[in-house]
Formats: C-alpha cells, sequence, structure tokens
C-alpha cells in the first residue's frame, strides 16, 4: 500500500526532532484482505528477537508487492538474521498470538485501518503529513509540562 510508505520517513522525523522526549511503539495489525499481511508481521517478530525490527520493518515496507515467505526469508539472509533461527520461528508459529493480540489491542483502540497513529490516545489515521505530527505532539508535550 503507497500510504504505508509513507510512515517511515515520518516515524524517523518524529525520532529525530523528539529524540527523547517521545516513545514509539509499534503494534502488529494485519489486515484480513491482504493475504501475506499475517506472516510478514509474524517475521517482523522474528526480526525483533534478533534485534532487527526497524530494519525488516522497513525492509517490508519498501517491498510491499513481495511477502512471500520466500521474500521474508530473502530479507531477513539480507538483514543478516540467523536464516534458521527465522524459518524455526515462521515454521513453529512462535509470533503468531502476539500478532493476534497487537491486532486486538488495536482494534480495541480504535485502529480500523492502516497505518493508524495514536499520540497520547490522540488518533491520526493513514497518511498525514508530520506538521500534523508535529501539532499533536507539541501540545501534548506542553499539556505534559504544564
Amino acid at each position: 500500500m503507497p500510504v504505508l510508505r509513507q510512515a517511515p520517513p515520518i516515524l524517523k522525523q518524529i525520532e529525530d526532532e523528539y529524540k527523547g522526549k517521545v516513545r514509539v511503539a509499534f503494534k502488529q495489525m494485519p489486515l484480513a484482505m491482504h493475504d501475506k499481511a499475517a506472516l510478514a508481521a509474524e517475521a517482523s517478530l522474528a526480526a525483533h528477537e534478533q534485534g532487527k525490527f526497524w530494519a525488516f520493518h522497513d525492509k517490508l515496507f519498501s517491498n510491499q508487492q513481495a511477502l512471500d515467505r520466500l521474500s521474508l526469508e530473502k530479507y531477513a539472509d539480507d538483514l543478516g538474521l540467523d536464516i534458521r533461527k527465522f524459518r524455526a520461528a515462521l515454521d513453529s508459529g512462535k509470533f503468531k498470538s502476539q500478532v493476534q493480540k497487537d491486532g486486538q489491542q488495536a482494534a480495541a483502540a480504535g485502529a480500523t485501518g492502516t497505518p493508524t497513529f495514536f499520540i497520547n490516545g490522540q488518533r491520526l489515521v493513514g497518511a498525514q503529513p508530520f506538521d500534523a505530527f508535529k501539532r499533536v505532539i507539541d501540545e501534548e508535550l506542553k499539556r505534559r509540562s504544564t
């Protein structure tokens, strides 16, 4: 999805501008209409287990048209992950319940699609410019300091 490609650079910009002031929590929310999304979500957690979540995340978002098992393994290999450990996690379904739990939490919070962002409970949906995030973050930081 082209909208999802816009999220990583915005998150990077937020991280750079608000270093030490904000925390990013990522929840998996594979949508049923994307038949490969659940496996890709599990794969990102398998990468996280090896300390490469964000690198794998960025790889997935750059290659959304190729999320089949073979491609996921290639991305893991490209990033220097222990491929046997990565495959074992996918084969066993090790992260399946975590992906389901994340999706349930996201839905309970009010996320109905991806990407959905929450800033202290304030929801931003879809492709948003950095300024939309900046406005909400600045308001929240100001409110927190008073």
